[in-house]
């Protein structure tokens, strides 16, 4: 196995200036400001925070009102604090408690669960290898890993220490698959479907699968020059964000680059390409991208709802598509969409897309 070096220790080894492989391109360089400026910025579009609390009310009025709240903001950002989402904040705390402590270990503790990208063990501790031909890497170190279905996950992977980290994460994804489908629900109402349709269409319980990625973004000496991860769009049909509350979450909206505000005990939850699919391209998938910052480590832990790789072909659902609204997308697995999504498109034309 290659020896691959460690953003954090790149970052903790004292240089003043970072890498040429780090360095965004010029044009991208332009839009890249103080992250905590940006953040206290009131002016403008601002990521709409949803509030959840009412959204299986047995008042169909209020439900209604609701599930209206949660989809304009699923078919105009694809983005959105959820609040009163019913997932206890003791235990988010619990779960970001562990995974700061994990990366708190030492490089050389950590690099007992490295993945191996080369042999196709994808899942354990890593760091961005290079995916394009200037070479350019992003300023993260992550930990990835299956989190449920249960009887699908590996726990041989899952950090030892600390000693709560397998159960703390293992519980908020039991909560977070009953959040799932609750907003699966509502969103299938949203756009005058059954209400089990979206779910069915991305696995159901049986085959969707909930991927944990703990995205450790050590301070940059130079934040004005790097991204912590580079602008893209999720695959997945919904991801769920939990974070230290450090800003850095930046989205595309109308042509400029959105930075999230900090919200406590939300959870920021984004559009997938998948459901995007699905919705003929109602439901938006956002482009996003991550602020880094010479001050504070920013961490955040993701949840991707992904459909099985190669047994559902993802295309519009029939009642999307009519002959002023024709399929946006063609039909592909989801292992396929991926592949298309790597090698298929450079991100500039992505983003010039996204201006259309």
């Amino acid at each position: 196995m290659v020896a691959v070096e460690r953003v954090e220790s790149l970052a903790k080894s004292g240089i003043i200036s970072i890498p040429k492989e780090y360095i965004r391109p010029k044009e991208e360089l332009e839009s890249i400001n103080d992250v905590f400026l940006e953040e206290k910025k009131e002016d403008g579009p601002q990521v709409p925070t949803i509030d959840l609390k009412n959204i299986e009310s047995d008042d169909e009025k209020i439900r209604e009102n609701c599930i209206e709240e949660l989809k304009k903001a699923s078919l105009d950002w694809g983005v959105m604090h959820l609040i009163n989402h019913g997932i206890p904040a003791d235990l988010m705390e619990r779960v970001k408690k562990a995974g700061e402590e994990f990366f708190s270990l030492s490089v050389e503790e950590k690099e007992k669960y490295a993945n191996d990208q080369a042999t196709g063990k994808i899942q354990g501790y890593g760091s961005k290898l290079a995916n394009n031909a200037s070479g350019q890497l992003e300023w993260e170190d992550y930990f990835f890993h299956l989190a449920y279905p249960e009887e699908k996950r590996d726990l041989s992977i899952w950090p030892k220490t600390p000693s709560d980290y397998i159960e703390a994460t293992s519980e908020y994804a039991k909560c977070l698959r009953l959040l799932a489908t609750k907003v699966f629900k509502a969103l299938s109402v949203g756009l005058g479907l059954e209400p089990d349709r979206l779910e069915k269409e991305v696995g159901g319980l049986e085959e969707l699968l909930l991927q944990m990625k703990i995205n450790y973004y050590p301070k940059c000496p130079q934040p004005e020059l790097a991204l912590d991860v580079e602008a893209h769009t999720d695959v997945s049909a919904l991801t769920f964000i939990l974070h230290n509350m450090v800003p850095g979450l930046q989205l595309f909206y109308e042509g400029k680059w959105v930075t999230a505000k900090c919200v406590p005990d939300s959870i920021v939850m984004h559009i997938g390409d998948t459901l995007e699919i699905l919705s003929n391209g109602k439901y938006k998938s956002i482009l996003h991208r991550g602020l880094v910052n010479k001050e504070k480590v920013r961490i955040s832990w993701a949840v991707f709802c992904e459909p099985p790789k190669d047994k559902i072909v993802l295309k519009p659902l029939p009642e999307m598509v009519s002959v002023e609204s024709p399929a946006k997308f063609p039909p592909r697995t989801f292992a396929q969409h991926i592949e298309h999504k790597l090698f298929g498109k450079e991100q500039e034309e992505l983003v010039s897309e996204k201006n259309d």
